[in-house]
Order: structure tokens, then sequence, then C-alpha cells
């Protein structure tokens, strides 16, 4: 089993930042992807940023240029800098591992982002 766990979320007024970090524990194999994903009220959960297999990195168009994720392998971390942010960011952000060759995904429990004045 794997467990991932978020910490860094909270409120933040406009055009601040925040920075998530997110550890992973358990079983886990080198072949995997690590990224961030959000739900906003009212929408589906989406994809922020990940960083695939031999380090490929996308982002959503929402986070590019305004965000960066980062990931240390050893210590089994993804990290998401987040810059400019606007009221539109405000969702519960969502770690992820998904593990290869088996495509499992592995979730955190959420942690709540804010931006409002």
């Amino acid at each position: 089993q794997v467990r991932l766990v978020e910490s860094g979320g909270g409120l933040v007024q406009p055009g601040g930042s925040l920075r998530l970090s997110c550890a992973a524990s358990g079983s886990i194999f080198s072949a995997n992807a690590m990224g961030w994903y959000r739900q906003r009220p009212g929408n589906a959960r989406e994809l922020v940023a990940l960083i695939g297999l031999g380090g490929t990195i996308n982002y959503s168009d929402s986070a590019k240029g305004r965000f960066t994720i980062s990931r240390d392998n050893a210590l089994n971390t993804v990290n998401l800098q987040m810059n400019s942010l606007t009221p539109e960011d405000t969702a519960v952000y969502y770690c992820n591992l998904r593990q290869y060759p088996w495509d499992m995904d592995y979730w955190g429990e959420g942690i709540l982002v804010t931006v409002s004045s």
C-alpha cells in the first residue's frame, strides 16, 4: 500500500503564493508518476501538474507560468509552488501517485486552498 500526505494549504490573498507538499510512503516502486490534481466547488477533479516517467512535466493551461512542480525521488516527495493565485484557484488539491506498470492510482486525502481577500 501507498500513503500520501499533503501539507501546505490554507488561506491566501489574491496575488499571493502557497507551496504544497506531498510525502509518499509505503510500497513504492521506482516506475511511477506523481502530481497534483484539484477539485473546485461544483467541478470535477482536474489535473494541475504532473511529473511523469522519465521526469516529463505537464501543466494544465491554468497552471502554466504560475505554478511549478518538483519532486525528490529519493524522499518520494512532490511539491507544487503556486504563485499569482486567484480566487479561481480555490479548490481541494489532491496529491496523486500512479504506479506503473499496473496504472494503479493512489490519492492523498486532499488539502484545501482558499484564495480570498
